[in-house]
């Protein structure tokens, strides 16, 4: 059978919902139920170095004042810290809290084990096969948080 490059998109986007729709709701399940895909972006993004809505706004793509209202839910929820910054009374740090990184842990596992279910679905060997060709065509590195457009699929 014969897919188009509209199939294809389709497919890509639909494990990935698979994926993601599955993690969310285990993690509601597990007690974060207020966390959204969207949030784990935004956490990466603080772990490697956002520390004002600027720069997270950057990293994921969105405008500054989303990312400022994506702040604020995620030090509302526990999730981020937010803190004066010593050399800068203007700007405030961003720091990932124990909570954060609880649902991050959480969530790899969560994403481990669907993967393991693709892995018996389809085989090792095949999914293997999968991610290889994945890597070629999109890179060998997960996708930048950074790049354009990167949160906005969140």
């Amino acid at each position: 059978m014969s897919r188009s490059g509209a199939d294809l998109a389709l497919l890509l986007l639909g494990g990935y919902r698979s994926l993601v729709d599955q993690a969310t709701a285990e993690l509601a399940a597990r007690g974060f139920e207020d966390f959204k895909p969207l949030h784990e972006f935004a956490l990466r993004a603080i772990v490697a170095g956002a520390d004002s809505a600027s720069d997270l706004g950057r990293r994921t793509a969105v405008s500054k004042q989303a990312a400022a209202k994506t702040i604020a839910v995620l030090v509302e929820r526990g999730y981020v810290a937010s803190s004066p910054d010593p050399d800068d009374a203007r700007r405030k740090r961003l720091e990932v809290t124990d909570r954060g990184f609880e649902v991050m842990d959480a969530g790899e596992g969560i994403l481990e084990k669907a993967r393991e279910k693709w892995a018996k679905q389809i085989g090792r060997a095949e999914l293997a096969e999968l991610e290889a060709r994945l890597a070629v065509l999109v890179g060998d590195a997960a996708i930048r948080i950074d790049a354009p457009g990167a949160g906005a699929s969140a």
